[in-house]
């Protein structure tokens, strides 16, 4: 049989924000697609109508566009094996129902939710299975005619897999090897809901990974325990042959403790776990986004792409592309990965200096001009070449930066005290006659002049340059002073100097 073509999915639900979590799966099965020039398809799961919430699809696709996450076909991005959107393969999953139904390997209940819940009650870990299947209300106690009745007077019912005990089922785990399950713990899960005349989760995905032509199946460690289940579906169709491989990524664990990261996590610790800001529309809560707390998408990635498999190398930064060259699945760790947030700050600090100043500048300068509107590209441009490594944000650059544009108008105390002598006020005075005698102001005449006068003048390099730097700064805070004062420029200098020498006496 010829080999056939890598394709996997990413199918989320639309039920709110993406969590940190789904981002990773959905990355490592972009990387596995582009490592083997596979397809990746974007699938929405939306069967489940109650949990649905408007704006997470357009949330999700969103989220991903900002990421370069791209998909080769699904929903919004088209494609000859759709629909893409469960709820709209309504009449698809009917009919693979009744093909199960019709083989006898599935079965109808009429089971109330009340009726199910007595049964709890008399029965201690009560499970819906081949032992209390014969004593419930279905289509293997009842009369074809008691159930052709039933529905035909409308009430409600479900469609179960008939799972037969006794059998050995083995997954076929790329990460976790051959997992083996005994049939006898798997319940006859509901397949079918008359009540909104969709399937379950169980059922669709089969379907829908088979039409698709499916050969991967990457999901999160969650899932493990239905894939023995959905092994059984295959077979019951009679499509073993084309069953996918599975693939269980780890968990993401929280930075500290024990347990699944959740955004309870994120809240306490100040760190996001949604990739874009989330607004929910019932509750109307914000919470925090990856974009929106100014991080780059590439560190995001790298980050996200090292928890739970590494390519076995000391290096840590590595292109979207090289990540994909470099991915081996069975590489990854069946242990859960820490969210070691602060990792990815680290990641944010390294993707800042690997930028050029000009794409730093292009984001630092809306900030700027919110405070100050006349500030020019080229002044922006060199604050972001003496300042861009000193943050993990652009966001933190204007509290750091603040200085080269707006003049200080009152100055630290403790820095006064330490720094401030008795005598600055007198030697500043001198430090601006000089510096108003030169006309070459750049940074290297302003440098020679400034330091042979200093020598000169038998005056403690330290006092003068730390004086100096209150006068201009309004604190002790900055780069090179010839840097600041080279970039404010002989008159704004002079006229910073002569107001520090006027407030601090």
């Amino acid at each position: 049989m010829a080999e056939r073509r890598v394709r996997v999915r990413f199918a989320p639900s639309p039920t709110g924000a993406l969590h940190i979590g789904g981002v990773r799966t959905a990355l490592y099965n972009y990387m596995f697609a582009r490592q083997h020039g596979g397809d990746l398809v974007f699938r929405i799961e939306d069967t489940d109508s109650n949990r649905f919430v408007p704006g997470a699809e357009e949330y999700i696709i969103e989220s991903f566009k900002w990421l370069g996450i791209t998909f080769d076909e699904g929903v919004s991005f088209g494609g000859d094996k759709g629909p893409y959107r469960q709820s709209e393969r309504r009449d698809i999953y009917k009919e693979y129902v009744r093909q199960l139904l019709d083989a006898g390997k599935a079965y109808i209940a009429f089971d109330t939710p009340e009726e199910l819940e007595a049964k709890r009650g008399q029965v201690q870990n009560f499970q819906y299975d081949a032992h209390t299947r014969l004593s419930m209300r279905n289509s293997l106690t009842m009369s074809k005619d008691e159930v052709d009745s039933l529905i035909a007077q409308g009430a409600q019912y479900v469609v179960r897999f008939m799972v037969e005990p006794g059998r050995e089922v083995h997954v076929d785990d790329l990460i976790r090897g051959d997992v083996r399950i005994k049939s006898d713990i798997i319940d006859d899960k509901v397949l079918y809901k008359s009540a909104d005349e969709l399937p379950t989760y169980h059922l669709a995905n089969i379907v829908d990974d088979h039409l698709m032509e499916i050969t991967h199946v990457i999901r999160g460690e969650e899932w493990l325990p239905s894939a023995p289940l959905h092994v059984l579906l295959y077979e019951a169709f009679g499509w073993a042959d084309t069953m996918p491989r599975f693939a269980h990524l780890p968990l993401l664990l929280k930075p500290e403790g024990k347990g699944k990261l959740s955004k309870r996590d994120g809240d306490r610790l100040g760190f996001p776990v949604f990739p874009l800001e989330w607004h929910d529309p019932k509750s109307g809560e914000v919470s925090a986004g990856f974009r929106e707390s100014g991080y780059f998408p590439e560190a995001v990635i790298n980050f996200l792409a090292l928890l739970g498999w590494n390519p076995g190398t000391e290096r840590e930064l590595y292109s979207l592309d090289e990540l994909c060259q470099l991915f081996d699945i069975t590489k990854c760790s069946k242990a859960g990965a820490k969210f070691d947030y602060k990792k990815c700050i680290w990641f944010n600090h390294e993707y800042m200096l690997m930028k050029s100043d000009d794409e730093v500048a292009a984001l630092f300068a809306p900030i700027v001009r919110s405070h100050v509107p006349a500030a020019t590209d080229s002044q922006v441009r060199a604050v972001v070449a003496m300042m861009k490594d000193r943050v993990n944000f652009v966001s933190e650059l204007w509290p750091l930066c603040s200085f080269f544009f707006v003049a200080p108008t009152a100055y630290d105390e403790k820095t006064r005290r330490k720094r401030w002598k008795e005598d600055s006020a007198r030697v500043m005075g001198e430090l601006a006659a000089l510096l108003e005698a030169t006309d070459d102001f750049s940074i290297q005449a302003q440098e020679h002049t400034v330091e042979q006068w200093i020598q000169d003048k038998g005056y403690k390099l330290g006092d003068v340059m730390n004086a100096w730097r209150l006068t201009l700064v309004g604190e002790g805070k900055g780069p090179g002073m010839f840097d600041i004062s080279a970039f404010l420029g002989k008159d704004e200098t002079i006229a910073r100097m002569r107001r520090a020498i006027d407030t601090l006496g």
